[in-house]
């Protein structure tokens, strides 16, 4: 209003006034306004470029947009998985070497054991027939007769089967033993074996022994062969030769224990002490059965276990 009532002369020397205060104030302000914005701007992408380059950069140089506690980057949660899987492994792995450490040891006393007592009833056994005393400490006892025993082993002998009476067998026990068929079959060995059974089963003990002696000399790798050595034993024993049966029933089970008839051979070793009147050598090679084979102590050769076990007293 006071523009419009005042002459056009001074009405022009205001906006000349008011366009001067304009350049001279208003513009600056407005490029103030806008140098502000644009150095914020190149600054936000200037830390999003570095973020990207140097990714955990040191914070001296480069100030986070957010603050937290250690380890806490995009790939912390994987580290920290990766250590605790490779700890855990690690823990895993001694445990499993402590315990496979402890079953060697155990293992490994046991079989010393073992191998110890085989070895004094392999000594005596080869030397006089009758198995020595077996200590869990491998030294040797002294039997009930007095006579010490050792652990030495001496050369292996092969015990010879008894022939027959000297007068030769009578006319009517060839007879029989020739009505004794032998089998023929492809398998060579086994027919020797079966025959050697026939002759046993028959009562012809020292024919037997001839042929299960002859049997286990020509194929000591056959599958019958511990069927062999064990009847063999048993063809003795039977015969009332149970010191001539030791040596082959501690022979069979010392060529391989988990063989099929190794057990059988054990016990038959107690049997042939028992007959002997050596109660103490009896009693180990029962508890050494028990050892080797409680299941079967228990299962299949539970009754024979049982009643060598009332023929004796053991301590």
């Amino acid at each position: 209003m006071i523009l419009a009532k005042a002459p056009a002369r001074k009405r022009l020397a205001i906006y000349g006034a008011l366009a001067g205060l304009l350049l001279t104030s208003g513009v600056p302000a407005m490029a103030q306004d806008n140098d502000s914005s644009r150095i914020r701007k190149l600054e936000a992408e200037i830390r999003a470029l570095q973020r990207r380059v140097f990714p955990g950069g040191d914070g001296r140089y480069f100030e986070p947009e957010i603050s937290g506690p250690a380890n806490s980057g995009p790939n912390a949660s994987t580290q920290t998985t990766a250590v605790t899987d490779i700890l855990a492994r690690l823990d895993a792995l001694e445990a499993s070497i402590q315990s496979l450490t402890r079953q060697v040891e155990v293992t490994t006393n046991t079989q010393t054991g073992i191998e110890q007592r085989l070895a004094v009833l392999e000594n005596a056994t080869a030397t006089g027939g009758a198995p020595a005393a077996l200590l869990p400490s491998g030294n040797a006892g002294a039997s009930n007769t007095g006579t010490a025993a050792t652990t030495t082993r001496p050369a292996a002998t092969t015990p010879t089967p008894t022939s027959a009476a000297a007068t030769g067998p009578s006319a009517e026990r060839l007879a029989a033993v020739r009505a004794i068929a032998k089998p023929q079959t492809d398998d060579a060995g086994d027919d020797d074996y079966s025959y050697g059974f026939r002759l046993w089963e028959a009562g012809f003990y020292p024919e037997a022994q001839q042929a299960l002696a002859a049997f286990v000399e020509k194929y000591p790798d056959h599958w019958r062969t511990t069927y062999g050595r064990n009847l063999l034993g048993r063809a003795f024993l039977d015969n009332g030769q149970a010191r001539e049966a030791a040596p082959w029933f501690l022979k069979n089970y010392q060529a391989d224990n988990d063989a099929a008839r190794a057990p059988d051979s054990l016990l038959y070793l107690a049997e042939s002490m028992i007959e002997l009147g050596d109660t103490n050598r009896a009693c180990i090679a029962l508890a050494e059965f028990s050892e080797t084979y409680p299941a079967l102590a228990t299962g299949r050769l539970s009754d024979q276990y049982q009643a060598s076990r009332r023929k004796v007293s053991c301590s």
